[in-house]
């Protein structure tokens, strides 16, 4: 699997004069100069919108064009009282420029009457969706000044090209995800952005919220297809002006808290009388991590974050949320078994008191073959309260779950007391590894490297919190049946009914993946034998949502 790269090759102009051939600033500005300049030359620029620039390069006009555009509040009244920008680093929702000349390229965005008309006006011809996608992945990646955009050493301008010539496959094929109803909550979106065949890429993306007052979260539904490894959701507890605008691979992390986290698609409702505590001016941080399995096909990759509000005042407690990792977990490739453990007395919104636990849950990479959580107290391990070769994480399961890659969460309803006091009590994780690669790896972002995380969200009280359970949503993938089992030269999985593409996974009992990933499409998935020696083997579905169903198989 490719290691992703730094993003932008900044290259560095010797004169004022001189052109940098494929700079992605360059092919953005010939777009404005042959469908936009028109109207908006310098001579005579409608409503003050100069997009064609002065100079004696392109390059020259462009840095004029920019300048005039990026950051600059609209003269349009009713655009500039929702905080657009003509271009806003970051954010095509309120970019100005990109929502007039969107006309249905990205489904989410409609413009306003007040807005004005789209762009360009009649009888000059619209964009077409590759020029308009350019645009697109120029604000996402922060409307930068000079260099080309690559993800993995690949052009995204040769990727936009592949994609939309028909070499492409996206996260959502049937469309974005219903979005809250606006009295219930909102959505956040993240990206899209373009991977080449076999690569992988893990970015940040700093997110102003902009609300009309402090409000409680109390329901996070992840949104993320098969191809994600993970996406966390973390908020600055200030404005976070030192971190920069669009899509990055450096995480810039400071003074900043962590919300949560998923490695699928999870609807995360906190128990009745809890909630996150956001402020009108929260600053999120948004980290999606997406590989391309295809190796063929240019993949699209979006995410999406639907989050549901209710006034501030309401819950009773705080939920708080804290990551605990393990930065020193060296693993050599020798094959052999590598264990690391990690003790953790303390955590960081609780000082020597009992806390109480709603969820936890581990994060290894491909590697990854063991993950658990145990009670340390009186400076002794005392309780296994958490298994991740259990389907829910809960310790005696009969049936193991080997995904490593996408180790489940644990829910403890009612909340599960714990005590951190710094120095004889807090919890113990383990975690273990079987290195069959070409090298030896420590702890690092790329699936390539591994990790050792344990996340933890918990109150510091019970009081008016519901015991209730709110987990028991049916997942249709439950429904799957499989025949013949016992398999002579094949068996049939059948799913029910419009789910979409489903993931098929196969592992044997050790928890090694034996075949890659298949996409599905049908109801009846065949599954041939294909040289599996008797035995008992794992599969595992997915579907676009992020459900998954494992399930055993054996073969005569």
């Amino acid at each position: 699997m490719l290691k992703h790269l730094p993003l932008l090759f900044l290259l560095l102009l010797t004169t004022t004069s001189s052109v940098v051939s494929a700079q992605t600033s360059l092919d953005v500005y010939q777009i404005f100069k042959t469908k936009c300049a028109a109207c908006h030359s310098n001579d005579d620029p409608q409503n003050g919108l100069d997009l064609q620039g002065e100079g004696n390069s392109d390059a020259e006009k462009m840095a004029i064009v920019r300048n005039n555009i990026v950051n600059v509040t609209p003269s349009n009244s009713f655009a500039a009282a929702q905080g657009q920008r003509y271009i806003y680093p970051g954010r095509i929702d309120k970019s100005m420029i990109f929502r007039k000349i969107n006309q249905g390229l990205d489904s989410q965005i409609t413009l306003h009457p007040d807005e004005g008309d789209p762009m360009p006006n009649s009888p000059f011809p619209s964009l077409s969706d590759p020029e308009k996608e350019l645009i697109r992945q120029w604000i996402l990646y922060g409307a930068p000044a000079t260099g080309d955009l690559k993800v993995n050493n690949v052009l995204v301008t040769d990727m936009i090209e592949a994609y939309y010539d028909g070499n492409g496959a996206a996260s959502f094929p049937d469309g974005p995800p219903p979005a809250p109803a606006p009295d219930e909550g909102f959505q956040i979106k993240m990206g899209p952005f373009f991977l080449p065949p076999n690569g992988e890429v893990e970015y940040l993306q700093k997110y102003a919220l902009d609300l009309p007052a402090d409000i409680e979260v109390n329901r996070l539904d992840f949104k993320i297809a098969s191809y994600s490894h993970h996406f966390i959701l973390y908020k600055f507890k200030d404005a976070a002006t030192n971190t920069p605008s669009g899509l990055r691979t450096n995480a810039n992390h400071f003074n900043i808290n962590i919300v949560g986290a998923v490695q699928q698609a999870e609807d995360i409702k906190l128990p009745e009388g809890t909630s996150f505590f956001w402020k009108d001016d929260q600053v999120l941080d948004l980290n999606a991590h997406y590989i391309n399995y295809s190796n063929t096909m240019i993949y699209q990759a979006e995410a999406y974050l639907n989050v549901y509000t209710q006034p501030s005042g309401t819950a009773a407690q705080e939920m708080i949320t804290e990551l605990l990792p393990n930065l020193s977990i060296p693993i050599n490739n020798n094959g052999n078994l590598t264990t690391h453990n990690k003790l953790n007395l303390n955590l960081s919104h609780n000082t020597d008191s009992e806390v109480f636990i709603w969820a936890l849950t581990g994060h290894t990479h491909k590697y990854g073959k063991d993950y658990t959580a145990n009670l340390y107290t009186n400076s002794t391990e005392s309780d296994l309260i958490y298994d991740a070769k259990c389907p829910e994480g809960v310790p005696g399961c009969p049936s193991p779950f080997f995904d490593y890659q996408h180790i489940p969460i644990r829910y403890f309803e009612p909340l599960f007391p714990a005590r951190f006091n710094g120095s004889t009590a807090g919890i113990k994780h383990q975690a273990k590894w079987v290195n069959t690669g070409p090298s030896p790896v420590n702890f690092g972002f790329t699936s390539d490297d591994e990790m050792m995380v344990l996340i933890i969200m918990y109150t510091n009280d019970t009081t008016g919190i519901a015991t209730t359970s709110l987990l028991d949503e049916k997942n249709p993938l439950t429904a799957t049946t499989i025949s013949p089992n016992p398999m002579a030269n094949y068996s049939v999985i059948q799913v029910p009914e419009n789910l979409g593409s489903i993931q098929l996974q196969l592992f044997d009992m050790l928890g090694n993946a034996i075949r890659p990933p298949e996409q599905h499409f049908e109801t009846r998935i065949r599954l041939e034998r294909r040289g599996l020696v008797p035995g008992v083997y794992l599969y595992r579905l997915a579907d676009q949502q992020g459900r998954f169903h494992t399930g055993k198989i054996v073969v005569q």
